[in-house]
């Protein structure tokens, strides 16, 4: 079940483990959008993927940031901006499916829920209504999406 909430996705509510998936590209680059709030609040997630020596679609770096809140770093978005000769978005969406059901592994394996904001949707240039409905097909956890007030 996927639930909207107004709020903070760094911040997520609840009790019992947490994990907060969110799109990286494979080109190395860091520094804007969900992100910085990321790396403003801790610093693995970030050193963790600029340490990897090769950045492959479909996979996911698991960065344990807080007793019970890991930072999931999926690599589902090729190059950044907009493709300018095949006008497409960086987003690749089976990179993103491959990604979500390895997050859904360690959610079922360890009882946690998924605390996001709406990945996928920004900087990656995806639909977010195709984005939903692949985390509905491979997210078998509850799913809390925050947009900032």
């Amino acid at each position: 079940m996927i639930i909207y909430l107004i709020g903070d996705a760094t911040s997520p509510i609840g009790e019992g483990e947490k994990l907060l998936p969110h799109i990286s590209n494979d080109v190395f680059a860091w520094g804007a959008g969900y992100v910085l709030a990321l790396s403003k609040k801790w610093k693995m997630p970030e050193i963790i993927y600029r340490s990897t020596k090769e950045l492959i679609l479909g996979e996911v770096q698991f960065v344990n940031v807080e007793k019970d809140i890991t930072v999931c770093n999926m690599i589902a978005q090729h190059g950044i901006g907009i493709n300018k000769i095949t006008k497409l978005p960086p987003i690749r969406y089976d990179a993103l499916r491959e990604c979500l059901k390895k997050v859904n592994e360690l959610a079922v394996k360890i009882d946690a829920t998924i605390h996001a904001p709406r990945f996928g949707a920004g900087l990656s240039g995806g639909d977010w209504s195709i984005i939903e409905q692949i985390i509905k097909e491979e997210i078998s956890v509850d799913v809390y999406i925050y947009d900032l007030k």
